[in-house]
């Protein structure tokens, strides 16, 4: 595959195969690196999968409910691409329990509204508008939540919420020129989910809809393909709205409208939820809507606290992105923070919105050791070393919090 280093404002097209292939390699085992991943066997006392998400890799998984299922920390493996089957799940509501959506996916439709000439579409038709794979890292708001001292209410996601994936689909910018346009005066694209919403409830308190930015048009797509396969039900299909480099909220699965509107969604999941809100406040729409991801960078080996490393030349691995501008370069501590070294790059560059791999050798010597990274972007944003206090405990990019302590003899 081209290495490519800078996605940018372009489309990476790459073949299904090639797809697969990348996909293929993020069986990589973390034993590559000299050691077993111990802390990702399953505890007796573990919750089961929910029958939607029960082909996913259960001794990977973390099921805190039947909505909200965490990658392990030790189970990213060392390939820039994760594995589907390893892949975080985290639902709004409960997902659609209609099987058929499933059997035949091309007949799932879409409407479209704000532009020149509103009509639908089926997946089978917006196939043939146009194919783009764009690889990048789906992200919950809520990552790094459980650091937050005040114990926000919601999952308590550590750094499990995440992955880098490939989605495949057509751009919304073909699909725009395929209805002459949006309207004039359009400032947001707006999303609506195909979650069935209760008789007698109010649409607005259940509905997933989320409202972006019109320039996130710019490298969204409209996904129907996964690491290469088709959609599955737990990560949106048959159909998914993609926005790179927002966070995962954003990315509206089981979509069925997509509209460009002058006003944000009136839905509560856009109006009050995921906004910035001070600790002890009440959410409000005038506070900024979680939207766009940061710098941000974590260790995955070692950092298994039940395992012991072995005295001496150690290699410390981990992943760190750029959010809306490309990872430029990761800095490694070995003394919790007090001086910090310069790692390297490893694996596959798949442009901005992915994450790069990467790996630091140390030698450690027998003691406790507090392991630490921070990330730096093209655009010049630096991982800082405090979180952003907020009511719901979104968006922490901490490296503080992330850091690690490694027990060595």
């Amino acid at each position: 595959m081209e290495k490519l280093t800078n996605a940018g404002r372009r489309q990476m097209l790459i073949s299904a195969g090639s797809i697969a292939a990348m996909a293929g390699l993020s069986g990589v085992a973390r034993a590559d690196l000299g050691t077993a991943d111990a802390g990702a066997a399953k505890s007796s006392t573990a919750k089961p999968l929910p029958g939607y998400a029960n082909w996913k890799d259960a001794d990977s998984m973390i099921v805190h409910s039947a909505n909200t299922i965490e990658t392990r920390r030790t189970a990213f493996g060392n390939s820039v691409i994760t594995p589907t089957d390893r892949l975080f799940v985290r639902n709004n509501v409960a997902p659609p329990t209609d099987a058929s959506m499933m059997k035949e996916p091309d007949s799932w439709t879409l409407e479209v509204s704000g532009v020149a000439k509103p009509r639908s579409f089926t997946v089978a038709e917006l196939k043939t508008l146009g194919l783009a794979a764009v690889p990048m890292v789906l992200q919950c708001s809520g990552n790094g939540r459980a650091w937050f001292p005040h114990k926000p209410s919601g999952t308590q996601w550590t750094v499990g919420a995440a992955g880098c994936v490939i989605f495949t689909g057509v751009p919304v910018k073909a699909l725009l020129e395929a209805v002459g346009g949006m309207a004039d005066g359009m400032v947001y694209m707006t999303s609506t989910g195909g979650e069935p919403i209760p008789q007698g409830l109010d649409p607005n308190l259940i509905r997933v809809e989320r409202s972006v930015p019109i320039s996130a048009v710019e490298d969204a797509i409209l996904a129907w393909e996964l690491n290469g396969q088709s959609l599955p039900l737990a990560h949106g299909g048959p159909l998914r709205i993609i926005v790179p480099g927002y966070t995962g909220v954003n990315s509206i699965k089981y979509i069925k409208h997509l509209a460009f509107t002058k006003e944000q969604s009136p839905a509560k999941i856009q109006q009050t939820s995921y906004r910035w809100t001070p600790v002890g406040e009440k959410p409000s729409p005038s506070q900024d809507s979680i939207w766009e991801l940061p710098v941000k960078s974590w260790i995955n080996f070692p950092s298994d606290p039940d395992q012991t490393v072995t005295a001496g030349r150690v290699q410390i691995s981990g992943i760190a992105m750029g959010g809306m501008s490309a990872a430029k370069s990761i800095e490694v501590s070995v003394d919790g923070g007090k001086e910090w070294q310069k790692a390297e790059f490893v694996g596959p560059d798949l442009g901005k919105y992915a994450w790069r791999e990467f790996v630091f050798s140390a030698d450690l010597a027998a003691g406790t050791h507090e392991l630490a990274c921070r990330a730096t972007n093209e655009a010049g944003d630096s991982q800082p070393e405090a979180r952003r206090e907020n009511n719901r405990g979104y968006i922490n990019n901490s490296w503080r919090d992330h850091m690690v302590s490694v027990k060595v003899a």
